[in-house]
C-alpha cells in the first residue's frame, strides 16, 4: 500500500528501455540469450529495494540487487542491477518495476510511458502500463536483395494496357469499360450499395513488361503486384480460381515473360496472397453451394446452407474460408500442384499476404516455410497496419516477428506518423518517440525489410493527403501546390533514407491524386505526368540505390525543437554518415547548430573533415567543424553527408 503523503520527484529514478546503459542488449533480443536491467534511484529517497515484475503469460517478481553508485549531476544514484535470461518460446513480453520506498509501506511502480512507447518511463501509484520486449528465434535472416531494393506497387488494371492495337483482353460480362484512359473511376451501386458492375481501363500484364525500363529508371529492385488471379472485379481479391491469371490481365506465358524480364533488369516480382477468402462466383463457393458432398464445402462455413456464410466483414462477395481445413492447406501450401508451388516456379520471389491479422499463426508459418523450401531468398510481407510487434487479433497476441511467419509488413505507421507530424498533430518529439518505438519493438532483420510506404490500394493518395494538411495552414491560397510538393518532397526523402524497404504506389512518382477508393486507384498519366516530381524521384531513388549508408547504416532520431525533425544515418566506425533535417513550420526559417558529436556519439572522431549539404537542386559543402549552423526553409527538408551524394 502507498502512503499517500509520500511523492517520488520525476528524476529521482531513472530508466531508458532504449538506452544500453539501462537495458542491454538494445530492443528485441533472442529468445534463450542474456539481457541486463540496470535501475537507477536516488539515495534520497531511500529505495529499499527493487523487483522486475515479467510478464511471460503469468506474472513472475525478480529481485534486483544493489551493485554500486554513481553521481549524475548534482544527484547520487544507487544501481540496482538483473542479470535475465529471455524464456523460450519467442513470443512477447512485458515488464515493469516495483520499489519499496522510504518504508515497507510505501510501494510504487515504474513502467512505460503513457504512449507505451517505451523508452524513459513514469512513475506509478499502481496498475504501471508495462514495457515489452520482442523475443525472437535466431538465424532467420530477412534476404539483403529485398532490404536493399526499392520496390513498386502497381494495381494491374490501372497501369498500361501493352495491346498495340489498345483493345482489351477478354472483357467480363456485365462490366463497364471506361470511355478514357484518364476518365476518374467510379462505382455503379444498386440499392443495397452493393456493386452492380464493376469498371474496368484495360490495363495488363504486357503493359508492365513493356514499362520495365521505366520502373529500371527508378532504380526499382521488387514489384508488387495487386492480385492477378481470375476473379470478378477489378481489385481480384475475390479469388475465382488460384491457378488461372485473370484473362482480362492477359495469359499465363504473358505473366512468365513479365517475369522473365524483370529479372533481367535485377527486378524481382511479389504477387498479392489472397488466403483469407475466395470470391462468391470461384469455382470452389460454387460447388460447394451446390452439393455438401463437393470437396470445397469443407473450406467454407456456412451458417444456412447455401445462403447464409461466414463472410470478410459481411461482403456476400468474399465467403471466408477455414484456412487450417486440411484440403484447403493441401492445395494453398503442400500439394505438389499447390499455389504456392505454381507460381513459384515461375520465378515468383516472395507474396504479400493479404489481411495478414486474420490468417492462423500456424497458415503463415507454414506458408513461409514452405516459400523457404523452394527458394531460401524468398519473402514474405503482410497486410498489417499497426506496430505488429504487438498486434492482438481477434482475442490473440500475433507473434509475426518471432522468425518463423512474417520477413516484412507494410509499414501503415509510417505513414500515419508523417502526415500527423505535418498536420500539427503531434510535434517533433513524439515522432521520435514513434519511430524509436518501432526501431526498439521490431527485430533488426524485420526492421531494415519494413515496406515503408506513404500510398497504397487502400489510403488516399499521399499527394491528396498532403494537400489536405496544406489547406490548413496559414498561407495564401496561390501557393498550395508549391508547398504541397515542397512537403511531398519532404516525406519522400524522408521515406527514402529511412531503414527499410521505399514502396511507391504507381503514379505517386508523377503526382497523381485521388481520394478514397476507387478513386485512389486512377490510371497512371502516361503522358501528363510530373516530370519535375520524376525527375525528384528518380534523384532520390539513386541515392538510396548507390548509398551504403541508407541501405545498411544505423539510424539515430533527434527532435532539435517541436517543428523540426532529425536523425542521421550511420555505420558504426566507419567515416561515412548521412543526416536528413526537416522543417515542417509553413512560414518560418528555423536556425541552430548541429552538433555531429551529439548525432554520432561515440563514432564521432570519424567524423570526415569536409561536411555537405544536399539541397534539391544543389549540393553546397558548408563547413568542415563538427557544430556548424543549419538553417532549414518552411516546408523544406535537407540533407547533409560526409561526402557529396
Amino acid at each position: 500500500m502507498n502512503s499517500l503523503s509520500y511523492s517520488i520527484p520525476k528524476d529521482a529514478i531513472l530508466f531508458d528501455s532504449q538506452d544500453e546503459k539501462f537495458k542491454s542488449p538494445f530492443g528485441a533480443i533472442p529468445c534463450g540469450e542474456g539481457v541486463t536491467f540496470n535501475f537507477f534511484t536516488d539515495k534520497s529517497i531511500n529505495c529499499l529495494n527493487v523487483s522486475l515484475f515479467l510478464i511471460n503469460g503469468k506474472e513472475t517478481e525478480y529481485k534486483m540487487t544493489q551493485i554500486g553508485e554513481e553521481k549524475i549531476g548534482d544527484r547520487d544514484y544507487i544501481v540496482w542491477s538483473l542479470n535475465f535470461t529471455a524464456p523460450k518460446p519467442a513470443k512477447t513480453i512485458f515488464y515493469h518495476f516495483k520499489l519499496f520506498v522510504g518504508n515497507e509501506n510505501s510501494i510504487f511502480y515504474y513502467g512505460n510511458n503513457s504512449l507505451a512507447l517505451g523508452g524513459i518511463g513514469e512513475i506509478y501509484e499502481n496498475y504501471p502500463i508495462n514495457y515489452q520486449i520482442t523475443l525472437f528465434y535466431k538465424n532467420n535472416p530477412t534476404p539483403n536483395w529485398f532490404k536493399e531494393s526499392i520496390a513498386y506497387q502497381i494495381f494491374p488494371d490501372r497501369f498500361k494496357n501493352g495491346n498495340k492495337d489498345g483493345k482489351i483482353n477478354n472483357p467480363k460480362n456485365n462490366s463497364f469499360i471506361y470511355g478514357k484512359w484518364s476518365d476518374i473511376p467510379m462505382y455503379i451501386k444498386n440499392s443495397k450499395n452493393e456493386i452492380a458492375r464493376w469498371d474496368f481501363y484495360g490495363g495488363n500484364l504486357k503493359g508492365i513488361t513493356e514499362k520495365i525500363n521505366y520502373l529500371k529508371g527508378l532504380n526499382v529492385g521488387t514489384l508488387y503486384l495487386n492480385p492477378i488471379f481470375e476473379a470478378t472485379s477489378n481489385h481480384r481479391y475475390d479469388t475465382n480460381n488460384y491457378h488461372n491469371i485473370d484473362p482480362i490481365l492477359g495469359s499465363y506465358k504473358d505473366f512468365k515473360d513479365l517475369v522473365k524480364e524483370c529479372k533481367k533488369r535485377g527486378i524481382f516480382t511479389i504477387l498479392d496472397g489472397v488466403f483469407n477468402h475466395t470470391g462468391k462466383e470461384s469455382l470452389y463457393f460454387k460447388e460447394a453451394s451446390k452439393s455438401k458432398a463437393s470437396p470445397f464445402y469443407p473450406w467454407y462455413r456456412f451458417q444456412n446452407y447455401p445462403y447464409d456464410y461466414e463472410c470478410w466483414w459481411g461482403i456476400k462477395d468474399l465467403p471466408c474460408v477455414n484456412e487450417l481445413e486440411p484440403s484447403f492447406f493441401k492445395y494453398i501450401i503442400e500439394g505438389e500442384n499447390s499455389v504456392i508451388n505454381h507460381w513459384m516456379k515461375t520465378g515468383v520471389k516472395g507474396w504479400r499476404l493479404d489481411v495478414a491479422d486474420e490468417l492462423p499463426s500456424f497458415f503463415i508459418e507454414s506458408l513461409k516455410y514452405k516459400c523457404k523450401t523452394i527458394d531460401s531468398e524468398s519473402i514474405v510481407i503482410g497486410e498489417v497496419w499497426e506496430d505488429a510487434s504487438n498486434k492482438i487479433s481477434y482475442g490473440q497476441r500475433r507473434e509475426y516477428f518471432n522468425g518463423k511467419q512474417l520477413d516484412s509488413v507494410m509499414n501503415y505507421p509510417l505513414r500515419t506518423y508523417l502526415l500527423n507530424f505535418y498536420n500539427g498533430s503531434i510535434d517533433s518529439d513524439t515522432l521520435c518517440k514513434y519511430m524509436n518505438s518501432l526501431k526498439e519493438n521490431y527485430p533488426r532483420e524485420n526492421y531494415f525489410a519494413l515496406f515503408n510506404l506513404l500510398g497504397t490500394h487502400d489510403v488516399k493518395r499521399i499527394k491528396t493527403s498532403v494537400k489536405e494538411v496544406i489547406q490548413n495552414y496559414p498561407i495564401d491560397l496561390k501557393y498550395l501546390e508549391p508547398a504541397t510538393l515542397r512537403v511531398l518532397k519532404s516525406l519522400s526523402l524522408i521515406q527514402f533514407t529511412l531503414p527499410g524497404v521505399p514502396v511507391i504506389y504507381y503514379g505517386d512518382e508523377v503526382g497523381l491524386e485521388g481520394g478514397k477508393d476507387p478513386d485512389n486507384r486512377r490510371t497512371y498519366p502516361w503522358g501528363n505526368e510530373d516530370q519535375d516530381l520524376l525527375k525528384w524521384y528518380r534523384k532520390i531513388s539513386y541515392l538510396r540505390s548507390s548509398s551504403k549508408v541508407l541501405k545498411k547504416g544505423e539510424i539515430k532520431f533527434f527532435s532539435p525543437h517541436p517543428d523540426v525533425f532529425a536523425y542521421i544515418r550511420y555505420l558504426p566506425n566507419e567515416r561515412d554518415f548521412i543526416g536528413v533535417i526537416t522543417n515542417r513550420n509553413p512560414n518560418r526559417s528555423k536556425i541552430f547548430k548541429i552538433n555531429l558529436k551529439e548525432f554520432l556519439g561515440q563514432f564521432s572522431n570519424n567524423i570526415p573533415t569536409d561536411i555537405y549539404r544536399w539541397n534539391d537542386p544543389l549540393i553546397i559543402p558548408i563547413d568542415s567543424s563538427t557544430n556548424f549552423p543549419i538553417k532549414i526553409p518552411p516546408l523544406k527538408t535537407l540533407l547533409f553527408s560526409s561526402k557529396s551524394v
